[in-house]
């Protein structure tokens, strides 16, 4: 059965190639430098972010796209152009008001625990924000329960996996209420199982609580789960689209450094071979379906 009002929204959402809705944050030709005289990390760059979507920003190192983290959160500012968070624009006057609306995961779990104890991490943020106790006690519990690490909350957090702190990490920001959540490089430290458990956690997130996600990453595979992806080239935008419409530039990408994901290069070999594989079709679950479908009717 069809599920309409999703239909609806996506339509609406992805009318004529483009993501359609409220931007929630904007950069507006931003340019910056990490130090006066010296090249530019990021030249004019433009783009919205759409509320309630998945933007995935990727690049080889030196791209510009965790510097497009760091200025959407206030860590550094424009030097020319606005980047607009929630319609606050981002500078040293609005940046705690920025920063209640956007929570950062950052690459290394680690850096990031404070506390003794899970339960004890994820309400540091909520005791330096003032939270009323008994308030906190609701979002920490809410929180873990969330990335489903509620059975961890009076472990030591050097004693969890690098999935499972990641998703604590994740649970520390989510407690703090953000209308939008950036990772910045957080998968990348992690194996695949973990990867796939933090992956697995921000798409059932984004579902439930209708949070917009944006991901920085060089990593395709993860890219891949995205609804637009943005590449980034020394500093510049080179390109946007939807995942299947930015696998299509093929060696474009692989000049840029980034690898394409094994089923989209499993799906181009089949092409090769004459055998006509939807464009959208980028998972390894999908693919095998189809192929069953296709086999199933030779």
């Amino acid at each position: 059965m069809c599920n309409w009002p999703y239909f609806l929204a996506i339509t609406k959402r992805r009318r004529g190639g483009k993501w359609m809705g409220r931007p929630i944050v904007k950069l507006e030709n931003v340019s910056f430098r990490y130090q006066p005289n010296t090249e530019y990390a990021l030249k004019n760059v433009s783009f919205h972010v759409y509320e309630g979507e998945w933007l995935a920003i990727v690049g080889h190192n030196g791209s510009g796209k965790s510097t497009i983290a760091k200025l959407m959160n206030g860590l550094q500012f424009a030097e020319e152009g606005k980047v607009i968070v929630g319609n606050i624009e981002v500078n040293e006057k609005n940046v705690w008001a920025v920063r209640k609306k956007i929570g950062m995961v950052f690459q290394n779990p680690d850096n990031q625990f404070v506390g003794t104890t899970v339960q004890d991490d994820v309400a540091f943020g909520l005791e330096n924000h003032g939270i009323p106790r008994e308030e906190m006690v609701i979002r920490v519990n809410e929180a873990l329960k969330s990335v489903k690490m509620d059975a961890f909350m009076t472990q030591e957090p050097h004693q969890l996996s690098g999935g499972q702190k990641q998703r604590v990490a994740i649970a520390g920001v989510l407690a703090l209420q953000p209308e939008i959540i950036v990772l910045d490089e957080a998968t990348s430290m992690l194996d695949p199982r973990g990867r796939e458990e933090v992956l697995h956690t921000i798409r059932t997130l984004k579902s439930n609580k209708k949070l917009t996600i944006i991901s920085i990453t060089h990593d395709l595979d993860e890219a891949m789960r995205a609804d637009r992806l943005i590449v980034m080239k020394r500093g510049e935008l080179y390109k946007e689209g939807r995942p299947h419409e930015i696998f299509q530039l093929g060696d474009q990408l692989h000049d840029l450094g980034l690898d394409l994901p094994f089923t989209i290069k499993f799906a181009n070999a089949l092409r090769e071979k004459g055998i006509q594989i939807p464009k959208e079709i980028l998972h390894e679950e999908e693919l095998v379906r189809y192929l069953w479908t296709l086999s199933s009717k030779m």
